[in-house]
């Protein structure tokens, strides 16, 4: 499955640069709408495209406006978890690559789910971890 992202103005450039260099099909936020466009004005069209979203802001599934507009226009979307420079983010997501294809080879849209690097520990032993996709929604 070759899913097309949409990256979150909130994931900066350097993470859909690092994604794109990677071989994925990345769609950038401020490439397509104003910095200032509402998380409730572009997921309708995200969702209309088919894109999967990756945003790091976390607190979107308890907005209720946003909440709503992922479940009601169909939009997948994936949750960076941890606070980390957006280059690590990036590669934390590509060392999660396979486990988010398996997880969207399964679960269609809407919903929401986060993606979490792998516990420190687990990163010791294998610097190569490649974390876990959770389901949040619905």
């Amino acid at each position: 499955m070759s899913a097309v992202f949409f990256t979150d103005r909130n994931l900066g450039k350097q993470f859909p640069d690092i994604l794109r260099e990677a071989g994925l099909e990345v769609e950038r936020h401020d490439d397509h709408f104003g910095p200032d466009t509402a998380d409730v004005e572009w997921i309708p069209t995200v969702a209309a495209q088919g894109w999967v979203a990756i945003s790091h802001d976390e607190r979107i599934r308890y907005k209720p406006d946003e909440k709503a507009a992922v479940l009601t226009h169909g939009l997948g979307l994936l949750l960076m978890a941890g606070k980390a420079p957006f280059p690590d983010l990036a590669r934390y997501f590509l060392r999660a690559l396979p486990r988010v294809q398996r997880f969207l080879m399964v679960h269609r849209p809407p919903f929401i789910a986060k993606v979490r690097r792998a516990a420190p520990r687990e990163l010791a032993r294998n610097p190569n971890a490649s974390g876990t996709v959770e389901l949040l929604l619905p």
